[in-house]
């Protein structure tokens, strides 16, 4: 028999109010516990079986996501929780989701769940009272979990741009080593051309056949890997013919699309002393220009990609209906989930129409449909899977179809995949919040969402208006 008092039960927020009898009768049916500090009151997995009702301290429930003690809330003798826990009347909770942990000392009543029935026909309104600390749990649960996908969302997308930002990072760190030791180098080959005496047209002449030859249209592009080895050889063969050891400059300069004419020209106008000490100069000069178009493309690349961040999360704007150009929102969202593209090689197909109108739109919230929606297609193609996004409109509205070839949604299911918190994903992997939010979302933007699913093909279709309802 446990030392507790009808008036310690009278202190209990869900129980105030209560007839003496009907505490009485809750304190004859329930067995008392004690934990200290730390101990575990639930494990995952264990059966819920007890509503317990708290007399002192604190319990903070962990839930385990994928092996992962994650925090979400804590029952405390408060208006939110009531000092009541556990099972509730009419939960459908069978085992723990998570692991429930004491405050400080507790002391606590554990009343069966077989005495539910009896207490009901005792007391209908504090079930109904219980009931509704059970729908705030419910809600509450609700919010933290959305919270928690928000947050490994932001996560994932941040660890996305990390490894967007770290190849262009990485390539301009190694161009600007790179070029520190061609702009030396350079030094030592100009003292050498200048010893040549080599004529001010001789220099003009070579200006102008670096202006005009470019690697992206040179018939050396065009190439094979094979021809192109060949080409190399050749020309290292000619080199070395005419005692000039260099193989980095017939890299660069077959490369660049010179030709042996080229080279048989430049040491006609040179002469045959300046030759070998113009060739690793012209190399040099050009490997630089080189470098500094890799770095322009890599710099371009971090503005490209700060510039898709930046639209993609509606900075610098109200969290007010804006006009936005769809086709750019959906360019935003590739780029920016580009590392997932690439690691499992998917092939992007668009197909955008002529002249989209821009579309009335909460940008920052709809561009979470297309990171929704898009995020799901890579995750269910295959490696070399495909994805394509096509794009119509008229007066009155825009739709976007988009396609995956993955294995499908099933049909027993497809019903419920817009059902808040349903997943087809492994636990760990979805909460089931995503499409929930974009259905949403959608139906904010009073706009509609449709899917389509056989083995093979999945297709989302969204259909947005041009106009608000206010201008309709």
């Amino acid at each position: 028999m446990h030392d507790v008092t009808i008036h310690e039960l009278k202190e209990v927020v869900a129980l105030r109010g209560l007839p003496d009898e009907h505490l009485q009768w809750i304190l004859e049916r329930s067995i008392y516990q004690e934990l200290e500090d730390g101990a575990v009151l639930l494990k995952v997995k264990d059966p819920v079986d007890v509503m317990w009702i708290l007399l002192e301290g604190n319990v903070s429930f962990y839930m385990d996501i994928n092996g992962r003690l994650v925090y979400y809330f804590t029952f405390s003798n408060d208006e939110d929780t009531g000092g009541v826990g556990g099972l509730l009347p009419y939960s459908r909770m069978k085992n723990s989701p998570g692991y429930s942990y004491a405050i400080g000392k507790v002391r606590l009543l554990r009343l069966h769940k077989k005495y539910f029935p009896e207490l009901e026909m005792l007391n209908p309104d504090f079930i109904q009272r219980l009931i509704g600390y059970m729908t705030e749990r419910a809600r509450s649960f609700a919010t933290t979990k959305l919270q928690h996908e928000k947050v490994n969302s932001l996560g994932n997308l941040a660890a996305g741009i990390a490894h967007e930002l770290n190849n262009p990072v990485a390539a301009i760190n190694r161009i600007s080593s790179e070029l520190t030791k061609r702009l030396k180098r350079n030094f030592d080959l100009t003292e050498g051309l200048l010893r040549t005496n080599v004529r001010y047209e001789v220099i003009q002449s070579l200006r102008m056949a670096v202006e005009q030859k470019d690697i992206k249209s040179s018939e050396y592009s065009k190439l094979t890997a094979m021809e192109r080895l060949k080409y190399e050889d050749e020309i290292i063969d000619w080199l070395e013919k005419h005692k000039i050891e260099s193989k980095e400059a017939a890299e660069t300069l077959s490369e660049y699309g010179f030709s042996i004419s080229d080279f048989e020209k430049l040491q006609g106008d040179v002469g045959n002393n300046a030759f070998p000490v113009v060739l690793p100069w012209l190399e040099n000069l050009i490997s630089s220009s080189k470098i500094i178009k890799d770095l322009e493309e890599a710099s371009s690349r971090i503005s490209n990609l700060v510039g898709a961040i930046k639209s993609h999360v509606h900075m610098d704007r109200t969290n007010e209906l804006q006009p936005t150009n769809i086709h750019q929102d959906i360019e935003n969202t590739l780029i920016l989930l580009g590392f997932k593209l690439r690691d499992k090689n998917i092939e992007v197909t668009k197909k955008f129409c002529d002249n989209l109108p821009d579309v009335p739109a909460y940008v920052g919230e709809l561009n979470q449909v297309w990171t929704n929606i898009i995020d799901n297609a890579i995750f269910a193609v295959p490696q070399n899977g495909k994805l394509s996004i096509e794009t119509s409109c008229d007066d009155r509205c825009v739709k976007v179809c988009i396609v995956d070839n993955g294995s499908g949604i099933p049909k027993e299911i497809l019903s419920r995949i817009f059902d808040p918190f349903f997943t087809t994903k492994k636990v760990g992997e979805g909460t089931g919040i995503g499409l929930d939010l974009v259905n949403r979302i959608i139906k904010r933007h009073n706009g509609n969402i449709k899917v389509n699913s056989v083995s093979g093909r999945t297709e989302f279709s969204i259909n947005l208006p041009l106009k608000t309802k206010t201008e309709a």
